[in-house]
């Protein structure tokens, strides 16, 4: 590692991965865009389809005993059975489970996942307003992009803040880094699946 490499690492392991997920982040970004899902509560329920089962995937790890001693709120933090009643505002079906979910990750790898997940409420600020165009709200049809009790930037800093302190390996740092990186390119995956299904014929 040269010195520059040194100067440019940030302090943060939070920074540190804001900084490694930048390219799918910003893939995923431009494909939420590309799918217009604020166009029509049509398109909208299809991303509450993606929502919902990426969130339902990690419906074991918000439960995960061992993360919860490390985030000891987490099972309240989960978001799945409030896209679940969004798809039901929506008229949509729950959706199968799409093959390749994650499963029995390490721990470091969880809180890489866990980290993504609890990220995009932040954005969720942004996208509840524009799901208030389509006639939606976090009492209905967007429940899973309302706010957290508590509030967004203080359910954001305390998790930040106990994932920064953690003492990690090495290859758990890498197994964090992994997780993180992973969950962007799963989310992809699961937007792609719920619009292409949208679009097969009934």
């Amino acid at each position: 590692m040269t010195t520059q490499d040194t100067a440019q690492r940030p302090s943060l392991r939070s920074q540190r991965l804001n900084q490694v997920t930048h390219e799918p982040h910003t893939k995923l970004d431009a494909l939420v865009k590309a799918h217009a899902p604020f166009e029509t509560q049509a398109n909208f329920a299809r991303f509450v389809v993606a929502q919902y089962l990426f969130q339902s995937e990690l419906t074991s790890l918000y439960n995960d005993a061992e993360l919860i001693a490390i985030v000891p709120d987490l099972p309240a933090r989960c978001r799945a059975e409030g896209a679940k009643a969004d798809l039901a505002d929506l008229d949509t079906e729950v959706p199968a489970p799409v093959a390749g979910a994650v499963n029995t990750p390490s721990k470091a790898e969880a809180l890489g996942w866990l980290f993504v997940s609890e990220g995009s409420k932040l954005g969720a600020a942004f996208l509840i307003k524009r799901a208030a165009g389509l006639g939606l709200s976090e009492t209905f049809g967007a429940r899973h992009l309302g706010e957290p009790a508590g509030g967004r930037a203080q359910g954001w800093k305390s998790f930040v803040k106990t994932l920064d302190e953690l003492a990690l390996s090495a290859e758990e740092e890498a197994e964090l880094d992994k997780g993180a990186i992973d969950a962007f390119n799963r989310f992809t995956v699961l937007l792609e699946q719920a619009y292409s299904t949208a679009a097969e014929p009934a």
